[in-house]
């Protein structure tokens, strides 16, 4: 059957019935409206502070940006209006078009959307200023507040808003997501899978055009379907060619939304179609089946309003499929659940979650091509036991996600190019050492390694034991990571790295009062500087503090140290578990 998407009913998906509260007085959404109300104020958030910090971290704005409140914007501001849609989306003056997309792809399951974005919150009574959404991060649901001040420049809202100016829901669906993420300016560039994954929970797909399947439409109709979220872009050769107008008006490294997929008699044949979303609200295809072209004159009335067909410059458009196959490159699909698309059964799935580090001189090894160290990464042995219903393997699905890459780009970091191994498991409750690696082949990996937020595959190996090797490409580089292992039947997980015995020296005592050099004294001075009367330091403070004494060190050759091994070092110093990084 053709299918438009219009409605959306995903298939049930396991979600949280709670969210975890992220505001640091710890008193959730709804305690902190009714304070406010209860003292007649409006809310104002000191963790997302209405200035320049919340904006940008490595430049300053080009144009005097001025804070304020929908109420001073507009009169009779409204969350939502006349529901959430897509065309509540138009891209501002920030490079976050991935996000965008996204977000129309949410609006488009009115379960997934209802999550993200609650209901309990409107400009009509009990307002206090305060509004509040809900991301999935790393296997669990945070529920972040802010505060309804949004920059603005000449009484207009400088990044994302709605196409009815009244409406606010988007604006400040974009401002929690900055909050989570560090700032606006770490919107800047990505993937729309990222932010599909943060509304959802849900497990990533992704599909070059020009290498799809057969069924490829069949499997984007299955997709829309089952609530999935669905985007699409053009690959860039270099730079240069970023947001480049192709002659038929799309852009090249630029996030699309898919909203629709149909098919239409046109002269006695059906033609395949599909629907495409610009985040910019504008800028459309000008193709076969665009907005004005003479293909719509051959389709009756009806079935155009049954598409939805309208000669508006909104930024959505339809266009024949095969056309969509031969200039668009990529396409990703966030599944709600691992089901395969290629299927037509809906399976129930367990999922295993591992959180772990790669930390340098101790478990950041890189991959297989670093045979000296490879053996030091995280190992998690897994033990197929049952096999699928009339089959004679076990499906699985292993997906790796680094973790606060994006809120560590003010500090640096990027994203690291990740992938993993799965080796056949010899009968030893231990961790594999190098000798293992050298002479064993691994049984299944991921497609590649790249350097994306998260890489997923699907397999299907024999019941039994096997080892999983979570990597960075390159040995020596430090992150947090996020497993996830889904399977049709349960599973046995155990995480091998308490079993690792690496033999350090004994450190050296410190210096007794009266007996410390110039050099220690200069530490120490250096240290209760930076520490103030509390005598406590936060990672950043550490990071300025080691690496300003280790340069000075000349017998010492070092690598200036990362903010994440400094997050380590007062981890393992907590006595308490807390740890007293960036919040």
């Amino acid at each position: 059957m053709p299918y438009l998407y219009r409605a959306p009913g995903p298939q049930k998906h396991p979600v949280p019935k709670d969210a975890r509260a992220t505001h640091s007085s710890g008193q959730s959404f709804e305690q902190l409206r009714q304070e406010c109300v209860q003292k007649g104020i409006l809310f104002e958030d000191a963790d997302f502070p209405a200035d320049s910090s919340s904006l940008f971290y490595s430049e300053r704005p080009q144009i005097p940006f001025v804070w304020k409140r929908p109420g001073e914007i507009v009169e009779n501001p409204e969350f939502i209006l006349g529901g959430a849609t897509r065309t509540d989306i138009c891209q501002g003056e920030l490079g976050d078009c991935w996000l965008l997309a996204a977000i129309a792809s949410l609006t488009l399951n009115e379960k997934a959307l209802v999550r993200v974005v609650p209901q309990d919150q409107s400009f009509g009574p009990g307002y206090a200023g305060i509004f509040h959404f809900q991301f999935w991060q790393h296997s669990e649901w945070l529920d972040v507040v802010i505060d309804d001040r949004l920059p603005t420049f000449r009484d207009r809202l400088i990044f994302l808003h709605s196409a009815d100016h009244r409406e606010f829901w988007s604006a400040l669906l974009e401002k929690a997501y900055a909050k989570l993420s560090g700032s606006y300016e770490a919107l800047k560039g990505g993937s729309a899978i990222e932010a599909m994954e943060d509304f959802t929970g849900g497990v990533a797909e992704t599909f070059a055009t020009k290498e799809a399947p057969e069924n490829f439409y069949e499997i984007l109709e299955k997709a829309l379907k089952r609530g999935s979220l669905v985007g699409c872009s053009i690959d860039i050769r270099n730079a240069t060619e970023s947001e480049a107008r192709t002659p038929f008006g799309l852009i090249k490294g630029h996030a699309y939304s898919v909203t629709g997929i149909d098919q239409v008699n046109f002269q006695g044949r059906n033609v395949e179609l599909i629907r495409v979303r610009n985040p910019w609200g504008q800028v459309e295809w000008n193709g076969s089946w665009s907005d004005s072209s003479s293909e719509w004159l051959s389709v009756g009335p009806a079935e155009q309003k049954r598409l939805c067909h309208t000669s508006l410059d909104d930024g959505e458009f339809w266009m024949a499929f095969r056309d969509f196959k031969t200039h668009f490159d990529k396409v990703e699909i966030c599944n709600l659940t691992p089901d395969a698309l290629e299927e037509d059964a809906v399976h129930k799935w367990e999922v295993t979650v591992h959180q772990g580090s790669w930390v340098r001189g101790s478990t950041a090894g890189g991959c297989r091509n670093f045979l000296d160290t490879f053996w030091t990464n995280p190992q998690i042995k897994l033990s197929l036991i049952e096999k699928d219903e009339g089959q004679e393997d076990c499906t699985f699905l292993v997906a790796l996600m680094q973790k606060d890459r994006r809120k560590l780009k003010r500090f640096g970091a990027n994203m690291l190019t990740i992938g993993y191994a799965i080796y056949q498991s010899p009968r030893k409750d231990e961790h594999l050492n190098k000798d293992f690696f050298r002479y064993h082949a691994s049984q299944a990996r991921s497609k590649t390694f790249i350097n994306l937020r998260e890489v997923s595959d699907r397999f299907q190996l024999p019941p039994g034991e096997y080892i999983l090797i979570p990597s960075t490409f390159e040995p020596h580089q430090e992150a947090d990571f996020c497993l996830r292992i889904f399977t049709e039947k349960k599973i046995i997980t155990q995480d091998m790295d308490g079993d690792v015995n690496i033999d350090l020296p004994e450190p050296p005592k410190p210096t007794p009062a009266g007996q410390e050099t110039d050099e220690q004294l200069q530490f120490r001075a250096l240290f209760e500087q930076v520490a103030g009367e509390d005598v406590e330091v936060t990672a950043e403070k550490l990071e300025y503090v080691l690496n300003a004494v280790l340069q000075k060190k000349k017998d010492v050759k070092f690598k200036k140290l990362s903010l994440i091994s400094c997050k380590n070092i007062i981890s393992l110093m907590d006595v308490s578990f807390q740890i007293h990084g960036q919040k």
